[in-house]
């Protein structure tokens, strides 16, 4: 750097070093963010806000090489870094954590997530199999990611932890048979990430368990047209505002997407 900046004016060299620091990712930085899920709806949008705020993000994808969207940002944003995930391969998960061993992540987003077919979710004809597959994406995997990544968090300024949940998982909230699968993985996620916080409270790292509310994303498709439907980009904003507010006293708080607490 001083054999590029040596022979420039002082106002000459100062550009030159801010242009530099720019392309090396070192002007400007916020911190930086892990999202799962990051290929569509929720999680992408998550990737180009904080990106757009200055962070660094680590967008996973279970297939990287098919999330379009999510690529094509990272094209045109230096930013943003795309890495292939399972949430439900808890080698894969180990893998990355080792990969970024001394980066600090000052926000985990644990957004990844499945509902599981409604017709396999019937009570007499249970799939027990798509059970396992909901359970192991939705409540496995957000405690594996969250305990791979706890020391780079502890690193971190930040030291946030996102869970992207659901008001379906509040069990005072049930007045109807429906989706038991999904339900019982956010209830369930829920008092998981409830008992990791007074592991990692110590430790200065907060959690925040975040109802998203009604989006407009591939999971809400069949609702189109019957409810109103949030943009992805206004919940990702009341969601991170939400995230900006979050202490370390307000840990493992159950969010709605405007703030108030909801009811276990």
């Amino acid at each position: 750097m001083l054999k590029v900046l040596k022979g420039l004016t002082l106002g000459g060299a100062l550009l030159a070093a801010s242009a530099l620091m720019a392309t090396t990712g070192q002007a400007g930085d916020s911190g930086t963010v892990l999202v799962t899920g990051a290929n569509r709806g929720i999680g992408l949008e998550f990737a180009r806000q904080y990106a757009a705020k200055g962070y660094k993000v680590i967008a996973t994808a279970r297939k990287p090489a098919e999330a379009t969207e999510l690529n094509a940002l990272a094209k045109v944003d230096k930013d943003i870094v795309v890495e292939a995930l399972d949430v439900t391969d808890l080698a894969a998960i180990d893998a990355l954590a080792a990969k970024y061993k001394g980066q600090a992540i000052d926000i985990l987003i644990n957004n990844a997530g499945i509902t599981g077919s409604p017709e396999k979710q019937r009570f007499g004809t249970i799939d027990y199999a798509s059970f396992d597959d909901v359970m192991n994406t939705n409540v496995r995997g957000p405690l594996k990611i969250t305990e791979a990544f706890t020391e780079h968090l502890a690193m971190s300024k930040q030291k946030k932890v996102m869970v992207v949940t659901s008001s379906e998982g509040s069990i005072a909230g049930v007045t109807s048979n429906r989706q038991p699968f999904y339900r019982g993985s956010k209830a369930a996620v829920n008092m998981v990430m409830k008992n990791v916080s007074y592991a990692l409270k110590d430790r200065g790292i907060s959690i925040a368990l975040i109802n998203p509310g009604p989006v407009d994303t591939d999971m809400m498709a069949a609702a189109r047209g019957r409810m109103p439907l949030r943009t992805t980009e206004l919940a990702v904003k009341e969601l991170s505002a939400i995230m900006e507010t979050l202490t370390v006293e307000k840990t493992a708080t159950f969010f709605n997407f405007d703030g108030a607490p909801l009811p276990w």
